[in-house]
């Protein structure tokens, strides 16, 4: 536009540039008039409709987080999935180049090298390389036979202290007691166990271990316990007489030492099967119920379908046990007991959030001809009771387990079938058939921060022990989480059977059943047993996060007093065990598992059945167990 806005020079000269013949002629400029203002050349814009602009999701949201009140946009359209059967985008190997580009350090290192981190080796809460939070640097472990930037270390410490006060029925010696002149069968009660385990646990791993199974793991774990026990009476500790009625010992175990292989995927979401070799951890079903421990044997595992299916297949040769850890004794052949056992679970089934497990276990033993005598001095195998002979046999357990929810409800439950043939009942030196069942059920229901608990348990006893079947239920080797576990006085306490047979046991350490065995540990099964009832009540409250208190009480019984009149030669023995009642706290002053604290009492109060078999001279009324645990974690 020209200086003073006017158009017609320029429209001028364009005429003039078109028609030349008329270009003799001078063309009257036309009359002055007031030019326009530019704003009036431009069409003023539309009218707003603001109500329009409301309704726009975008003008609510102008303040992030906030929305007109009473609002509510339209849904886009459902997303539909028309392109079935595309194919998969291209792995990354695939576009040339990729391998020219500009590396960078490990995710581990980067955020160390930005500050986000500072690690310290003491500190198990933030990254540290020996708890496996990143890589090791080959640089800084050259002489480690390793090769590549993804192995990882970790290493794990505990310390577990025991102090545990306790009274329970302790036989007389035969040849001498603490008290010459006493004549009663049974002593003083009162005497109290002390223990301290270290545990050191060290694993080499290799793989993306976050989101796939390892590529390869050596893991070693040893546990060192010192241990000092004081009870009143002689033979209790040690079977010569002459050896005081207290005793320190301690002992080294090899509690893992495997290797594991990942021998590949089956699916993209890294559904695997995987091979261990080696001392490793195994448990039958999910309460410990059958078979809990840490043996020498072989096992292939996995799972399929998105981890829906797990399944576990292995063989154990059981090891002997330290007498007074329980420890593995590496240093003593193996026994002659075998495992062979599968199981297969499926997650939310027969209910969504219910997991259903299914397993067969064959435990073949062959210790007729072994005679143990364990640290103390006493024979462990065979038993003695009855014929005294040796014992092998053959058991198979069919089982089915479950664990989980249905509603609100959280629901574990274990069935057994044990059948087979032990080669020489000791009550009639013959052949026998093995007949037996178990089953255990926990109800419990979550109400804000407490938990009500309902528990039964029913394995069979033997009815008849001059029969050819032998009706007591037995477990391989127990540590039943249940019932309120180690602090039940019935599952944490020995119970001697003195009067029928040496060295035996109505029920063992840690265990739950009337089994009758030399040990738990080292002894054999035994299915001509009183069998087990059990019944009980319990609540957990979490009173604060750092803080829980549990309680108890239970009622137990013999399902069947007929082996106990054979071996004690009476007529009859009343079933009533007594009630179980106990009490526990637990304190994780750090809200978390690196430090625990628990405290727990517990209390017999003797049935019928229980005063039958432990009447003394003080005619106890009541019978205690005091247990202070605290375990430090790195």
């Amino acid at each position: 536009m020209m200086a003073g806005g006017s158009l017609w020079p320029i429209i001028a000269s364009l005429a003039a540039q078109g028609a030349p013949e008329a270009a003799a002629e001078p063309v009257p400029p036309p009359p002055a008039a007031e030019e326009p203002a530019l704003d009036e050349l431009t069409p003023p814009p539309p009218p707003v409709d603001w109500k329009e602009m409301m309704d726009d999701d975008l003008v609510t949201q102008i303040i992030e987080g906030r929305r007109r009140p009473g609002y509510t946009p339209d849904l886009p359209d459902q997303l539909t999935q028309d392109n079935v059967g595309a194919l998969r985008p291209p792995p990354p190997e695939a576009f040339p180049g990729i391998e020219d580009q500009l590396p960078v350090p490990d995710r581990w290192r980067l955020i160390e090298t930005l500050g986000v981190v500072k690690e310290r080796w003491f500190d198990p809460y933030h990254q540290n390389v020996l708890k496996g939070d990143r890589a090791i640097d080959r640089s800084k472990v050259p002489w480690l036979p390793i090769k590549g930037d993804d192995w990882f270390f970790v290493a794990n410490l505990v310390s577990d202290s025991v102090f545990e006060p306790r009274t329970f029925p302790i036989p007389n010696g035969v040849q001498t007691t603490e008290r010459p002149g006493s004549l009663d069968v049974f002593g003083k009660n009162r005497s109290f166990v002390a223990a301290q385990t270290f545990i050191a646990g060290f694993a080499l791993i290799k793989g993306s271990t976050a989101f796939k199974p390892p590529d390869v793991e050596y893991r070693l774990t040893l546990a060192y316990q010192a241990n000092y026990v004081d009870v009143p009476e002689r033979r209790v500790l040690d079977v010569r007489p002459s050896k005081a009625s207290h005793r320190f010992d301690h002992f080294i175990g090899v509690q893992e030492a495997f290797i594991d292989k990942h021998l590949g995927n089956t699916s993209d979401r890294y559904d695997f099967y995987s091979i261990r070799l080696g001392i490793q951890p195994f448990q039958s079903d999910f309460r410990g119920f059958l078979f809990n421990d840490s043996q020498l044997g072989i096992r292939l595992f996995g799972n399929r379908d998105n981890n829906r299916f797990q399944y576990n297949l292995a063989a154990f040769w059981r090891l002997e046990k330290d007498t007074n850890s329980g420890l593995n004794d590496i240093t003593q052949t193996p026994r002659s007991d075998f495992i062979f056992t599968g199981n297969l679970y499926r997650q939310d089934f027969p209910f969504v959030g219910l997991t259903s497990q299914v397993s067969v276990t064959y435990n073949m033993n062959r210790e007729k001809n072994d005679i143990q005598i364990d640290h103390n001095g006493f024979p462990v195998r065979p038993a003695l009771l009855g014929d005294l002979r040796g014992r092998e046999y053959d058991v198979v357990y069919l089982g089915y387990s479950a664990d989980g929810r249905i509603g609100r409800i959280n629901l574990t439950a274990s069935l057994y079938a044990a059948l087979g043939e032990d080669r020489n009942s000791f009550f009639t030196s013959k052949p026998a058939e093995i007949r037996a069942g178990f089953a255990a059920a926990e109800l419990s229901y979550d109400h804000d921060w407490m938990r009500f608990r309902l528990s039964g348990l029913y394995a069979t006893g033997d009815g008849d022990p001059y029969n050819n079947t032998e009706g007591g239920f037995d477990a391989i080797f127990e540590n039943p989480i249940f019932g309120g576990a180690d602090t039940s006085y019935w599952i944490r306490q020995t119970i001697p059977f003195a009067g029928g047979g040496r060295v035996i046991s109505i029920s063992g350490r840690n265990g739950i059943l009337n089994s009758l065995r030399s040990s738990k540990e080292e002894g054999q099964s035994n299915f001509n047993n009183p069998g087990t009832i059990f019944l009980g009540a319990g609540a957990d409250f979490d009173l604060t996060p750092e803080f829980r208190l549990s309680t108890n009480l239970n009622h137990l019984w013999f399902e069947n007093t007929s082996s106990l009149q054979v071996l004690r030669s009476e007529g009859s023995i009343p079933k009533d065990i007594g009630w179980d009642l106990s009490v526990a706290t637990i304190w994780r002053p750090k809200a978390t598992q690196n430090i625990v604290g628990r405290l727990s009492a517990a209390v017999l109060l003797p049935g019928k059945g229980f005063k039958d078999l432990f009447d003394n001279k003080q005619r106890d009324d009541a019978y205690l167990s005091i247990l202070a645990n605290v375990i430090v974690s790195f």
